[in-house]
């Protein structure tokens, strides 16, 4: 083990940007894995070492402590893209088995009167099925809600 650790040591920054660029190379085969960011850790860690070389302080900068580096660089760049894109987990498709909800909040038309609690309203290019006080054809009401695949409606006063 100490062998392979002195050649990895003796590579210099070349094991790093090789590294950088087969982490960055799996980001393409196996997309949304964050290996770009691993691999962006790996290249840092690799100029950081030419670097110090350059300047012929390669001691101060020893193999486990690059490890060392490259561990915090990779957990900074992963959350810290995060944090800076604002990226939340993957909800934008909480909704899929909710049909109607898109429309929650939004003022429609009446498309066939609501009698009795039941009629139609039409949302852009569809007619769908309301549930809520009488209302007469063309009236404006607002989408309170969803039960079923029927929007629950309330009518729209002219004060608000």
């Amino acid at each position: 083990m100490e062998n392979f650790i002195s050649l990895l040591a003796g590579l210099g920054f070349w094991n790093w940007l090789a590294i950088a660029l087969v982490l960055m190379a799996l980001e393409t085969i196996i997309p949304g894995v964050h290996f770009l960011w691993f691999g962006l850790a790996a290249f840092i860690v690799g100029l950081l070492v030419a670097i110090v070389t350059s300047m012929g302080m390669a001691d101060a900068f020893p193999f486990p402590l690059q490890v060392v580096v490259f561990a915090l660089l990779s957990v900074a760049t992963v959350f810290g893209v995060k944090k800076l894109t604002g990226a939340k987990p993957n909800d934008h498709h909480a909704d899929i088995n909710a049909p109607g909800s898109q429309f929650i909040g939004r003022i429609l038309v009446v498309e066939e009167a609501i009698k009795n609690g039941r009629g139609k309203v039409r949302a852009g290019d569809s007619v769908w099925l309301a549930e809520g006080e009488d209302a007469y054809i063309g009236a404006k009401v607002l989408v309170t809600g969803v039960n079923g695949t029927a929007l629950v409606v309330t009518t729209e006063t002219e004060d608000e």
